[in-house]
């Protein structure tokens, strides 16, 4: 009863500082997700799962895959990942976190240096604090400063292997890495560039391929699949010895029940789309278009880079009843407060997804504009 009553003063404490969080329903025009496709709920994914049910793909997996969870499904879905996102082998995880963790949990040893970028997710975080290397954190998107801590971890001892973590879309700014610069900095530091595609994938490079599909440099990528493909897992791509380390040091991997095969096919339906489709990507890119348009003609202080645009307000208290007022409008737009972003930036996050049309984007960027003209009307001083 005593862990209880202690969990009941924790959650008390959050209450107080506005901090607990809480789920909520679906409800309004999507502008909160991830499904950067519209696939998630899409016709192509159902007749993908009535096709892998009707020729008898398992739902669950049953063990590890090291055991006997490991399926045909897990395996044609990495070799076509490989192929797509060009590697020379993939990993299909449960999940990206799962994939983070076992990524900087696995590779970098006792003796290297991670460098990762201070935005970085908090996945990658995990992943670091239970890894073995000394880690550091650079300035955000700052590759001279990446540098710069490199010469001073050799110029004090440091001799062994660099990595270098960042992320080629930033999921709260929506800004893009520059990743000739880092692919530059790490091929002259014989680094590894780990990249996380999260919020590319789908949506930026060759075919949805990702941003760092043809870097010229070491790169491991990682490729959620929950968020522009439409399903869930994770698929981390690299050369064949860092995914067979994986197999054989990932934690994440070895002791996790294998992703579901039925997934599996879903996730490799979501690709050959991507293959065979190319007005996917066409359209999720029009509809970014469309958005940085109307966000600009709404007087949203860009510069606009990917279909997620941060509308940021400052306090918590003010993001918190803007986005109340979108929801009651009907526009599924949601308040990203601290500790997810920095004190003091407190903002509404609005993500173009597959799911809504053009109309809804221009109403959306037309609300957002008019409530904080009323935010902004309501915070002046009233005349004597």
């Amino acid at each position: 009863m005593r862990a209880a009553a202690r969990m009941e003063e924790m959650l008390s404490g959050l209450e107080q500082r506005h901090r607990r969080r809480r789920l909520a329903p679906r409800a309004g025009h999507d502008f909160a997700s991830n499904d950067y496709l519209g696939l998630a709920g899409s016709d192509l994914l159902r007749e993908a799962a009535a096709e892998a049910l009707a020729r008898g793909v398992p739902l669950g997996s049953g063990g590890s895959r090291l055991l006997r969870g490991n399926h045909e499904e897990h395996e044609a879905l990495e070799r076509e990942a490989a192929a797509f996102f060009g590697a020379e082998a993939a990993l299909f995880f449960g999940g990206g976190f799962q994939a983070n963790v076992a990524i900087f949990t696995a590779l970098p040893g006792a003796g290297d240096l991670v460098l990762h970028d201070a935005l970085i997710h908090a996945s990658v975080h995990d992943g670091m604090r239970l890894g073995r290397a000394t880690v550091r954190a650079f300035r955000h998107d700052d590759a001279a400063d990446a540098e710069r801590q490199i010469s001073e971890w050799r110029a004090a001892g440091g001799d062994g292997q660099v990595w270098i973590a960042v992320e080629s879309l930033y999921s709260m700014d929506g800004d893009l890495a520059d990743l000739d610069a880092f692919a530059a900095l790490a091929r002259a530091e014989d680094a590894v560039l780990v990249v996380d595609e999260a919020h590319a994938t789908g949506v930026f490079g060759p075919g949805g391929a990702g941003l760092a599909h043809g870097l010229d440099a070491q790169v491991l990528s990682l490729h959620t699949c929950g968020k522009g493909l439409g399903v869930s897992g994770g698929l981390v791509c690299g050369s064949r010895s860092i995914i067979e380390m994986l197999v054989n040091r990932g934690r994440p991997f070895i002791f996790a029940t294998a992703p579901s095969p039925f997934d599996a096919a879903l996730v490799r339906a979501s690709l050959a789309a991507l293959r065979t489709c190319p007005e996917l990507v066409a359209q999720a890119r029009a509809r970014m278009a469309h958005a940085h348009a109307e966000a600009a003609r709404c007087g949203m202080p860009g510069p606009f880079h990917s279909q997620i645009i941060p509308v940021i307000l400052g306090s918590e208290a003010r993001a918190l009843a803007s986005a109340a007022a979108l929801q009651a409008q009907g526009f599924d737009v949601r308040a990203i407060r601290p500790p997810t972003v920095p004190e003091g930036t407190s903002r509404l996050r609005v993500s173009i997804t597959g799911n809504v049309d053009p109309a809804a984007i221009t109403a959306v960027f037309e609300a957002i504009a008019h409530e904080l003209r009323a935010c902004e009307g309501a915070s002046k001083p009233v005349p004597a």
